[in-house]
């Protein structure tokens, strides 16, 4: 029986930095926690049975490549086409935009044959290619992104405004990744606990604490990358009774992260938008994605449907 093959879609959510990112006291091991939001990436794949390569489109998305072609090296019907991609997140920020092209990518491919990936095959795939964030999972999660393996799956954060300043220029992750100092006993341990106090905080639906650690592990982060803005960031978000700030800790975006459920929260966004205008060359503003009911649709789907 043949397989039927069509035009092949998949799409995937992006992350606004991380609430917290880090190292496990217990054994040292490099996490991060996601920050999804309805922005990302799509990726349409056509198959060509004449062809045994793939054609990407644009053509510097050569990890897209990869990734195609490693998904189609597990596929029995489909060998070419020509790959796609398209993406509303801005590359070297910190906001998961390459791993948010790879995990499009790769449900795009298996689209194409009528396949739904596994978050563990994704995962097996993108492990070959590059450091990644959690993305491939729905709603937030801890993630040990340099293994890209999945250490805690969170859950839907609530509904969070991220207002975002970007200081300019582009950060490569992969070589940010290689220099990395290290931590101290005591500062693993605050990881750890953080994580902890963070993964109750989600599940109660706690935005203040979720505001809090994130806040901590901005401040964290500085040793790794100087942020000359990041206190008087933190102080006027403060005044403006913001939950915290949020940091790409390998990216050059920082956010103010507020409340969706703040009555004053038109009022708050301006007055963030007017804060993080006085350190960022362009001023952003992202909503938190969370998943919808279960109807078997792609959750990845759903959220660019979303956008």
């Amino acid at each position: 029986m043949s397989v039927p093959i069509r035009v092949g879609v998949g799409a995937a959510f992006g992350s606004c930095g991380e609430l917290l990112q880090g190292v496990t006291a217990e054994n040292g091991r490099d996490f991060l926690v996601t920050l999804p939001i309805t922005r990302g990436s799509v990726a349409v794949f056509e198959p060509d049975p004449s062809r045994d390569d793939v054609t990407v489109v644009p053509a510097h998305k050569t990890k897209s490549r990869a990734v195609a072609a490693a998904v189609l090296a597990g596929s029995a019907a489909l060998r070419g086409g020509v790959l796609t991609v398209l993406g509303d997140l801005p590359e070297g920020k910190g906001l998961a935009s390459s791993t948010a092209d790879l995990v499009a990518t790769a449900r795009a491919v298996a689209d194409a044959e009528n396949r739904t990936l596994a978050a563990t095959e994704i995962e097996a795939v993108l492990r070959g290619i590059e450091p990644s964030d959690g993305i491939m999972y729905p709603g937030a999660v801890a993630y040990y992104h340099r293994e890209v393996r999945l250490l805690a799956a969170l859950g839907a954060l609530p509904p969070l405004t991220v207002v975002t300043g970007d200081e300019g220029g582009c950060i490569d992750t992969v070589v940010f990744d290689r220099h990395r100092p290290t931590v101290s006993t005591a500062v693993a341990r605050e990881y750890s606990s953080l994580l902890a106090t963070l993964s109750d905080a989600i599940s109660r639906g706690d935005a203040a604490t979720i505001g809090a650690v994130a806040t901590r592990s901005a401040r964290l982060s500085t040793p790794l990358r100087e942020r000359p803005h990041l206190e008087a960031t933190i102080t006027a978000a403060e005044r403006i009774g913001a939950l915290g700030v949020v940091v790409a800790h390998s990216g050059t975006t920082t956010g103010i992260l507020l409340d969706e459920h703040d009555p004053q929260m038109s009022a708050k966004i301006t007055a963030a938008q007017q804060i993080c205008a006085q350190f960022a060359v362009s001023v952003d503003v992202h909503r938190s994605w969370r998943p919808g009911p279960p109807d078997g649709a792609d959750p990845a789907l759903s959220a660019a449907v979303a956008r």
